[in-house]
This record gives structure tokens, C-alpha cells and sequence, in this order.
């Protein structure tokens, strides 16, 4: 696997990834790039640039996911609801000229200081950065709000069009909810809700309203996974029979006790045995502010669903099977989000796996040892439907019949093994997809670089291959993409890449989706404001939607498919079973879901 790749066999696999796009693209092949052509417009950047005709260029995320017409409209006021750490890793990527942040809310003081300061390093770039100190002044002494409530009571002083939500995982649907209610759209952080019954009550709820639901899966606005798919759909690595995704971590590191502040932190609720980004240290800001009654009575109508029962809990909400999904919910679920959209946007047929809390917790004093109620370690198995597993119409699509898909009696042996790791204590290997086919292996590494190898073919004699083999893209016979050994590559290749480039950022805005979602759903918002109606989620006679180009990629039911595999997989691992998804479970029409299944048995 990665583990024994030399840099120079690395180096081969991103420039083979560049090859092959490049050589797909001046095909005709590739929608994530444009060829300059005599009458192509995108030309001209091509000749700006000083490439040589012919070469290839990315198109733009807005040009390729469709919101490129955004000329004239203004940016959607939103707020954000939870200034942590992922809602300040969508502040720093956001666009103002989409998205206006005119407000925030959370609970937490320190969250609030953060949001408007942001990090020195690092993605959370803060509000200071993107509108100045001037306006930023203004939302931290005007326009930030303690409570949901008090937010929506004042949507209409500010002008409030849309929320982005970011808070613990048990506090997504009421959240959502009472935000449709006050007839704002929505683009809720993953996991979509704590359990699927709540995932299908979000989706019945912003139909009713007539609203926008959008989930934070960003990698379906990633412009390095669109071009990686797109190789994959032209045939690149052949018959694909197995995805290995993994998300590797080490928090296992022994934490300094004399490095803890105690004028900073609040000793009553532990000091952490280990650097673990999930068992946090407790500020006494927040201790002092969020004491046990006080969280009382700012959770929602139901405290034990929705609340906290102390700041530590707060806090540590991910370590928590009330308040969080564990490393199903937060890592597993991006992962196998992205298998599934490699796959054609399948589900899964079956799911076991084994995980357990084998490392945290140990010793006489449980809070030494970051303990927690999730595993800290899980091997998951999943059973994906392959191509021919279903019957598919002209362009690709999946056929329904009642909302289910009917199954290929020719292809019902074709299943793809998709298996999912996590681990807290090693991080040598640390996050990506291997994608492996008959012909070829592609890895897609920490969402900032794609990887390409070449089989070796051992129908030929003297066919090389593998890590060290360098490729070109060449059309068989019937128009099929297959890649060739060559000694040298062809011209234009490496202009064509989406990735990062040599020695950038990891953290690259322009690929990892997070930006682009956001620019979306304004988009969408904007285009339905235009129509003058509520937002539909109608569908054609074959079950699909009939304004998919205006709605998020990542809608209520995409998202809640994401939620059944990552939960299930939970289920599965706490009842040592292998498990078949129903198709009941899929539909937000029925009151199926796997928690009920699994009770009931129980």
C-alpha cells in the first residue's frame, strides 16, 4: 500500500494521474477540463497561460457544477450556528461574495471569541480575516446570539435568508428544524442527524416548508474527486472489485500535565492522559457560563435527546454515543460517501465489522485515561452492488421500479468489497481511498492528491507495469480507454491535474469542496428566488428529481444514505452481525429505520 511507495514511485503516480486526464481531455473525454480548440472560449486562458495549443486547463468548479452564471446576484445573508471547529473551518473557506456571514450563535464564550479571531495557522481562518476588523467588531458586539431562539427572533432585523449549521451531531434536526420553520434554508455539518428516523424527519420537514436541505459532504463538490471519477467512468482501472478507505490518527501521545493552564482550563473535568483532539481540556469560561442548570435550560424540548448533561459532555460531544456517531459518523461516513459516488452512486447491500474501545479508558481513574462510551478502533466490511448489479437506463442511471432498484439477473454475483479502518493510535498511513481495478490502482490521498498506476499485463510478453511504469492513454477498439507503458510521457499532461500543486498546501480551498458547497447552495437559493416559488423536491416518472441542477448535490436523501451506512455499521459492530440494508430504510417516506429494526429485535 502506501506504506512501502518511494517518492519516486509517487511522483510516477501523480504524473500518471495527470497523463491520463490529459489524455482523456484532448479526446473529448474529460468534463473537469477543457481543450483549447479553435472555437473553444477557454482557449484563450489556454494561450494566456503560454501553453501550447491543444493543451489542458481545469475548467472552474462553477463552470462544471453549474453555478457559474452568479453575475449580478447578491450574496445570501447567513448566520452560522456553531463557531467550533468545523464551523470554523467553513468560515475560512467560505466565499463572501456567495455567502454574507451577517451573524453567529453558540452557547460556548470561547467558541464566539474564536470565530471572530480564528487561527494564526491552519484552515479556521476567522471572520477579522475575511471581512475586517470593523465589521467583524460588529457581529461580536451586535450581532451574535447565545441561543437559537434569540437568533430567529431577530431573522427579519437581519435580513436572514439562509444558516449553516455546525454543532453537536444530537443537535442537528431540532436545529434544522425550528431554522425551516422560520422559513430559512439549510446547510446542516454531516452526519446528517444522530439516527435515521431524525435524518427522515429533517427530509419530510423541508419539503413541507419549501426550503433548501443541504449536507455538509463536501467531497461531492471536490473538483480532484469529479476528475478522479471521471477516469474511472471512461474504464482506467478496468473492473473494480475493491475500495479500501482508511482514516488513521495517532491521539495517543502522553499529554503533559504541567503543560495545563490551570488559569486557562477547568481541572474539575480531568486533565487529559493523551494529546487526543477529541478529549479536549474544559475552558473555565465555558465551565462558569454552562453550568448543569444553566445547560438545562438552554436545551431544546427534550434535554435528554438534545442537551448536555455538563460542559464537559459539551465539550467532548464526540465521545459520547448520545451526543455523537463515533468514528462512523465523523470519519467513516466522508469515506464511504466517496465509495459510493465511485461505485455510481450506489448503496450497500451488506455491512459487518469489529471495533471496540481497546486503547482509551484504562487504568483505576477512567477520566486518565480519555475515556469515552465510542470505540476508538473499528474494521468495517461493506458489500456494494458492482456495474451490472442492476439494471441501468441509456445514461447510466440506476432503473427504479416502486423507488427500488431493480436487480440485473445477470449481474447479481457482481459485488465490490468496500472496507473502512480507523484507528487512534498510528497515523503512518493516514487518510485515503485506494480504488483497485483489473487494470489499474488509484489512490486519492488526504483530499489534495490523486495517484495512478498501471497493471501489468501478463497476456503480453515483456508487458511492464506497476508502480515504476510510466503511462499514456490510448482509445481500443469500440472507443475503450485503456492506458499503455511508455518510456516517456506525452505532451500536456501535467497542465491538466485539479490537484495541488508541487510543494502548496494540503489545505487547498479549490478541491476540497468546502468552499464550493457553500457557493452551491447560495447558488440554488438565488435560483429558486428567481422562480418565485417554494423549493420541490418533485420527481419524474423513473424516481428521480426534476430540478436536480438547482438543488444541493448533496440533498436530504444523499445525505441520509451516507447516515444509514455509517450508523449501521455502528449496529453491526455492537451486535457482532452481518447486515442486510433494506430498502425501507432508504425511503423518508416510510418510518423504517435501522435503530427501530434492531430495538425491536433486541
Amino acid at each position: 500500500m502506501s506504506l512501502d511507495l518511494s517518492p519516486e514511485q509517487k511522483a510516477i503516480g501523480k504524473a500518471n494521474f495527470d497523463q491520463a486526464s490529459g489524455d482523456l481531455a484532448r479526446q473529448g473525454r474529460m468534463r473537469t477540463l477543457a481543450v483549447g480548440g479553435p472555437d473553444d472560449p477557454d482557449r484563450r486562458d489556454v494561450l494566456k497561460a503560454g501553453l501550447a495549443a491543444g493543451a489542458v486547463v481545469p475548467v472552474s468548479a462553477a463552470v462544471y457544477f453549474g453555478y457559474q452564471s452568479w453575475k449580478g446576484n447578491k450574496a445570501v445573508r447567513t448566520a452560522l450556528i456553531g463557531t467550533g471547529d468545523e464551523g470554523g473551518v467553513l468560515v475560512g473557506d467560505h466565499n463572501p461574495e456567495f455567502n454574507e456571514i451577517v451573524a453567529i450563535c453558540d452557547i460556548r464564550p470561547t467558541n464566539r471569541k474564536r470565530i471572530i479571531e480564528g487561527e494564526e495557522r491552519g484552515p479556521r481562518k476567522g471572520l477579522r480575516r475575511h471581512y475586517g476588523e470593523a465589521v467583524a467588531r460588529e457581529i461580536a458586539e451586535k450581532r451574535t446570539y447565545h441561543t437559537v431562539d434569540a437568533l430567529l427572533a431577530e431573522k427579519d432585523k437581519l435580513g436572514l435568508e439562509a444558516v449553516i449549521i455546525a454543532t453537536p451531531l444530537n443537535t442537528h434536526d431540532i436545529i434544522a428544524k425550528k431554522c425551516m420553520d422560520a422559513g430559512l434554508h439549510v446547510l446542516c455539518e454531516k452526519l446528517m442527524a444522530h439516527d435515521v428516523s431524525r435524518c427522515k424527519d429533517m427530509i419530510r420537514y423541508a419539503k413541507e416548508k419549501g426550503v433548501l436541505l443541504s449536507i455538509g459532504h463536501q467531497r461531492h463538490y471536490s473538483t480532484l474527486y469529479a476528475q478522479a471519477i471521471e477516469l474511472i467512468e471512461n474504464g482506467i482501472l478496468g473492473d473494480i472489485r475493491y475500495i479500501r478507505a482508511l482514516w488513521h490518527r495517532n491521539n495517543s501521545w502522553p499529554y503533559d500535565p504541567k503543560a495545563f493552564n490551570d488559569k486557562k482550563f477547568d481541572k474539575t473535568y480531568g486533565i487529559p492522559a493523551y494529546v487526543d483532539s477529541w478529549w479536549k481540556e474544559v475552558p473555565i469560561e465555558d465551565a462558569k457560563e454552562l453550568t448543569p442548570e444553566k445547560l438545562k435550560e438552554l436545551a431544546f424540548a427534550d434535554p435528554e435527546k438534545y442537551g448536555f448533561r455538563d460542559v464537559a459532555e459539551l465539550v467532548r460531544w464526540r465521545c459520547f454515543n448520545r451526543t455523537g456517531g463515533g468514528l462512523m459518523a465523523e470519519l467513516g461516513s466522508h469515506q464511504l460517501d466517496a465509495s459510493s459516488i465511485i461505485l455510481g452512486h450506489v448503496r450497500p447491500l451488506t455491512v459487518s465489522g469489529v471495533g471496540g474501545k481497546f486503547f482509551y479508558g484504562r487504568g483505576d481513574d477512567p477520566s486518565r485515561g480519555n475515556d469515552r462510551e465510542g470505540a476508538d478502533t473499528v474494521f468495517v466490511t461493506y458489500e456494494f452492488p458492482g456495474r451490472t448489479y442492476y439494471e441501468r437506463d441509456d445514461r447510466g442511471h440506476v432503473v427504479l421500479k416502486n423507488g427500488k432498484p431493480i436487480i440485473n439477473p445477470k449481474g447479481k454475483d457482481d459485488i465490490v468489497i468496500v472496507t473502512f479502518s480507523s484507528i487512534n493510535t498510528n497515523e503512518f498511513e493516514n487518510y485515503g481511498e485506494w480504488v483497485m481495478g483489473t487494470q489499474g490502482t488509484m489512490f486519492l490521498e488526504k483530499e489534495a492528491d490523486v495517484y495512478l498506476w498501471r497493471e501489468r499485463d501478463k497476456s503480453k510478453k515483456g508487458d511492464t507495469g506497476g508502480r515504476d511504469t510510466k503511462i499514456t492513454v490510448t482509445t481500443a477498439g469500440g472507443g475503450k480507454a485503456v492506458m499503455e507503458s511508455t518510456s516517456t510521457w506525452g505532451g500536456g499532461g501535467s497542465s491538466a491535474s485539479t490537484g495541488k500543486a508541487a510543494g502548496g498546501s494540503d489545505w487547498n480551498s479549490a478541491v476540497r469542496g468546502y468552499r464550493t458547497e457553500m457557493e452551491h447552495f447560495a447558488y440554488c437559493i438565488r435560483e429558486w428566488q428567481k422562480r418565485g416559488q417554494k423549493v420541490s423536491y418533485e420527481t419524474d416518472g423513473n424516481g428521480h428529481l426534476k430540478y436536480a441542477d438547482i438543488l444541493p448535490r448533496c440533498h436530504g436523501e444523499v445525505a441520509m444514505a451516507d447516515a444509514i451506512l455509517a450508523l449501521t455499521a455502528n449496529i453491526a459492530m455492537e451486535t457482532g452481525q452481518r447486515i442486510k440494508f433494506r430498502d425501507e430504510w432508504f425511503d423518508p417516506n416510510t418510518p423504517d429505520a435501522p435503530e427501530i429494526d434492531f430495538k425491536k429485535r433486541a
